[in-house]
């Protein structure tokens, strides 16, 4: 009786995999759907508590409904000035502060070749818990999301819209692909018929990428709300209101400020990358890369492990790395991998009711990796250290260390237990 329970509790397992791969991806009604595996949507639920953040906000709509000297004066032409910031983006900021949910680390400063380094005294313990320096890729923040699921590739692409935009989104759309793009706000700002055309046309899933790309960790709390408010309230306005759920900082460059700042603020993942093409640089003098050499890592990447599944950085910047990512496609299918928008590789996220996040319900669906003990050390001295580290360690913000080089991997506690569950009624019986 107990195998047959066990068989019986994995052939409803299965059935409910089956279930979820064909539950198609939501998009705009009377739009056309897709199937696609472990779905989910890029925004929030339209009662979800940070569209109060934006709906009493003066901007009005689609780029359209208004001249554009109108529509674009609502906006900031570049970095936001934190003296003009909404005042319920701020009351929420500071809610989030009082409650201690932002750990009061200082920001860092960039001398535009190393890393951005903190003060003296904090530096030191930039790869500990309570800081996690996001750029030395030694530290994981537990919320954020790294990795693909075993087997799963996920399609995302930074700095759109551009003018190579349209070349990129008629390829996806002549595949079928479902794909994330992290959109730059200035970007949609100056390209707004290119941003429609990923909205409208190619129905596919948007991100935060901020307002003008800048390096997070540098910023003031109210600079950093500044760069993400204001990309999330055009996106709000020019796609019938809806909130992204997602965004990846410029860089690779977070903390634990910074990723609590998006999270407790508005309800925002980092989805950041376990591999990195730097197509980016192809466009610098002299070039850091070339379109034959990434073709040679991407070829070892898909037809390496896959385990875990692969998050690639790649980019709709310029022809070229556009180009890039159509001469590597084919290899995708070749090898076996499932291609999946990047919002989708998990339908498990992080709950997010009434203002709060249920960090313990995200990092459930996380293995931890063999260097997760380090997650109980504090950061040493400096005036901000200590008191970051209380925050981070009473709301969930304690971040893993990976020096070990070991990554967390997504797994299914819902159709595991829906299963078990089954198996154990039929013991019952």
């Amino acid at each position: 009786m107990v195998a047959f329970s066990l068989l019986a509790a994995l052939s409803v397992s299965a059935a409910a995999v089956s279930a979820v791969v064909a539950h198609p991806h939501p998009h705009p009604e009377g739009s056309r759907t897709r199937s696609a595996p472990l779905p989910d949507r890029w925004y929030h639920d339209e009662d979800h508590p940070v569209h109060a953040l934006f709906r009493s906000q003066p901007t009005n709509g689609k780029r359209q409904s208004m001249p554009e000297v109108a529509w674009t004066a609502q906006y900031p032409a570049s970095s936001p000035d934190v003296n003009d910031l909404p005042q319920a983006w701020l009351d929420a900021l500071n809610d989030a502060k009082d409650a201690g949910k932002i750990p009061a680390l200082p920001p860092t400063t960039y001398n535009g070749v190393d890393a951005p380094h903190y003060p003296t005294g904090i530096d030191e313990n930039r790869n500990n818990a309570t800081i996690c320096a996001a750029t030395d890729r030694v530290c994981r923040i537990p919320q954020d999301v790294w990795d693909a699921p075993d087997g799963y590739m996920g399609i995302g692409f930074d700095d759109g819209p551009t003018d190579a935009s349209p070349t990129l989104y008629d390829f996806l759309e002549q595949q079928n692909l479902s794909s994330t793009h992290y959109m730059i706000g200035v970007y949609i700002l100056n390209n707004w018929r290119n941003f429609q055309m990923a909205y409208d046309v190619l129905e596919a899933d948007i991100a935060v990428h901020t307002w003008t790309h800048p390096f997070m960790t540098t910023l003031t709390d109210e600079q950093v709300l500044g760069q993400l408010g204001w990309t999330i309230q055009i996106i709000y306005d020019s796609t019938d209101g809806k909130v992204p759920r997602f965004w990846r900082p410029p860089y690779g460059d977070i903390d634990t400020r910074v990723s609590a700042i998006a999270r407790e603020v508005f309800g925002m993942t980092a989805m950041m990358w376990n591999q990195d093409t730097e197509d980016w640089s192809m466009a610098s003098t002299p070039p850091g890369t070339t379109l034959d050499q990434i073709h040679t890592e991407m070829t070892r990447w898909l037809t390496g492990p896959k385990s875990p599944g692969l998050i690639i950085l790649e980019h709709e910047l310029t022809n070229d790395t556009v180009q890039a990512f159509i001469d590597a496609y084919p290899m995708i299918g070749q090898n076996g991998w499932n291609a999946i928008s990047q919002v989708q590789l998990n339908s498990s996220w992080t709950t997010y009711q009434d203002g709060e996040e249920d960090d313990d319900a995200f990092n459930s669906f996380i293995t931890p990796s063999a260097s997760s003990s380090s997650a109980s050390e504090s950061a040493s001295s400096g005036s901000g250290s200590s008191a970051a580290s209380a925050s981070a360690s009473d709301n969930g913000l304690t971040a893993e260390s990976n020096s070990s080089g070991s990554t967390p991997s997504f797994v299914y506690p819902s159709l595991v237990s829906f299963g078990v569950l089954v198996g154990g009624i039929l013991v019952l019986m």
